[in-house]
């Protein structure tokens, strides 16, 4: 059982990918190969393969990023299930876990959504789905100062909050009210329940 994120930038096209492609491929290097498992095509397109417990948390990861950007904002579509065929790139990998997360991407964009997730499970797929549309009334109203501190505070898991005051270069008060006004401890428990329901359905 695989994770596979497909997704794209909402917005790219007026921004400057100098703001956010070099830091998107740093992320994704951290969780594996380029080409192999991760990979940017067409300018604004991205294909990550990821361990299934990981994947709201990696979720979170990749939204606060792109939404460190004024005006920028990400699709993202989770499919988990089996790799039925390997190949040297990562988009022409075959299995259940790719065709789902590639549909997904192209219901959210029929939809005018910003996320989707599917598993082998529908009643299980449905319970995420439900659980992603509350979390989204957080993270889809974040501004870039709060994405910052998300971003930081998942990419840094053990960073305290005087030193991202110091990181950041603001007050240790602001980064106690953005960490409150984002929610993240419920996003923490959020992140808990997809790894549970994810090592049962493994």
């Amino acid at each position: 059982m695989i994770a596979v994120i497909t997704g794209d930038i909402i917005n790219s096209q007026h921004t400057d990918p100098e703001l956010w492609v070099p830091a998107l491929k740093q992320l994704f290097e951290g969780w594996g190969r380029s080409s192999v498992d991760w990979e940017l095509y067409r300018g604004d397109e991205f294909q990550v393969r990821t361990e299934p417990t990981n994947v709201f948390w990696n979720f979170l990861a990749i939204k606060s990023l792109v939404k460190k950007n004024e005006n920028l904002d990400v699709r993202i579509s989770m499919g988990i299930g089996d790799q039925s065929y390997v190949a040297t790139k990562i988009t022409q990998c075959q299995g259940s876990a790719f065709t789902y997360s590639g549909r997904g991407l192209e219901t959210i964009k029929k939809e005018g959504s910003t996320f989707h997730i599917t598993t082998p499970n529908e009643k299980l797929s449905r319970e995420l789905m439900l659980t992603l549309k509350w979390a989204s009334l957080e993270f889809d109203r974040w501004t870039p100062a709060l994405a910052e501190v998300i971003y930081e505070l998942v990419h840094h898991t053990e960073i305290t909050q005087d030193e991202l005051a110091k990181k950041l270069q603001v007050t240790q008060s602001s980064i106690s009210q953005r960490i409150k006004r984002a929610n993240f401890d419920l996003l923490k428990e959020t992140d808990g329940f997809f790894r549970e329901k994810m090592d049962n359905l493994a």
